[in-house]
């Protein structure tokens, strides 16, 4: 009797170990795993509230969800996120639309020269233009789209000290998308390459300076070799940053993981318009400890400038309007917003 009590017992423990082991199996495999590109280095305050959001997603959902950010363009370059996200390479991805000249017809005005001060001005502009064309916004039907956001106003940077704008025709600049054409506007040489390569491409002579945000001068250390800041803002764009989500990987996911989201979307892309405000403050005191020059230039000079980008204007309409899209529409809604706010 005792040997048959041993035996019935060892089978009771061996059937709740089983169904330990069968439960936690079931739990491992309910739990849903994404990999996020991450272009900036793992310093750089963008990609620390990457890092951020993923685990704020983890705790929301009770680690039902678990995000793994992959930093420093170890997933996709700049150039190569996009198509990334629409592969499946991995699940969500940042980057601009800019390195995808042509995807985003309409969405394209966002990068023109429309005269951006800053951050948090483009990011309301940004929210406004998504909501006023949605209709038009085919260009996303492919992706899921958790927000744009600019990076700040676009401006000149050169090695050599100049005076104005004027001073830098015939210099190659470096430049991304629709920026090029602002870049030749002005008299200069656009050269195309990712903020990743521009220090290396200063360091060689390649490009004698570049057409970007300010931040970047201290965040990328270019402010090293580009000396001379020109705050013309006739050229100033705001290249629209993203954010996507491979669309069916987004669709697969439960209602409330969407939800939860959703809300931190909307506060992340808040903290991400208050981290680089914050950044352009500061790089402003970097650039003064490092003995450059900011040159400030007249709002006279600036309308000459901003004149000179007509013809850019212009030929996004008329690209635009081609596809049959409102181009007139999004261009006079962007540089009205901006007058205004």
């Amino acid at each position: 009797m005792k040997r048959h009590g041993v035996r019935i017992s060892w089978v009771v423990v061996v059937a709740i170990l089983f169904c330990f082991v069968a439960s936690s199996v079931h739990s491992a495999e309910k739990v849903i795993r994404l990999r996020y590109a991450v272009w900036f280095p793992p310093t750089h305050r963008l990609a620390i509230l990457s890092d951020q959001w993923c685990k704020e997603v983890e705790k929301r959902t009770n680690g039902a969800v678990k995000i793994t950010p992959f930093m420093g363009g170890t997933l996709a370059n700049p150039t190569q996120v996009y198509e990334g996200i629409l592969k499946g390479s991995f699940d969500i991805g940042g980057s601009a639309l800019a390195y995808n000249t042509g995807r985003f017809p309409l969405t394209e005005v966002l990068d023109l020269p429309l005269g951006y001060r800053d951050a948090r001005q483009g990011a309301l502009l940004h929210n406004a233009y998504l909501k006023k064309f949605k209709p038009y916004l085919k260009e996303f039907d492919e992706v899921k789209l958790f927000y744009l956001f600019p990076p700040g106003a676009g401006l000149i940077h050169t090695k050599k000290v100049v005076k104005n704008l004027e001073e830098i025709k015939g210099m190659r600049i470096r430049a991304s998308g629709l920026n090029a054409k602002s870049v030749e506007a002005l008299g200069a040489i656009p050269v195309t390459i990712t903020i990743p390569e521009t220090y290396d491409a200063l360091q060689r002579g390649i490009v004698d300076g570049l057409l970007m945000h300010t931040e970047v001068l201290q965040t990328f250390r270019l402010g090293e070799l580009a000396k001379c800041t020109i705050k013309d803002h006739g050229i100033s764009n705001g290249p629209a940053q993203y954010v996507m989500m491979n669309k069916k990987k987004w669709e697969s996911l439960p209602k409330s993981v969407q939800q939860v989201i959703d809300q931190l979307n909307e506060e992340y892309l808040e903290k991400t318009v208050k981290a680089l405000m914050d950044m352009d403050d500061e790089v402003y005191v970097y650039l003064k400890k490092m003995g450059n020059t900011v040159v400030i230039v007249s709002k006279e000079e600036q309308a000459k400038t901003a004149a000179k980008m007509k013809p850019v204007f212009d030929e996004y309409v008329q690209r635009v309007k081609a596809k049959g899209l409102p181009g007139d529409e999004a261009l006079k809604f962007c540089l009205d917003f901006l007058k205004t706010h």
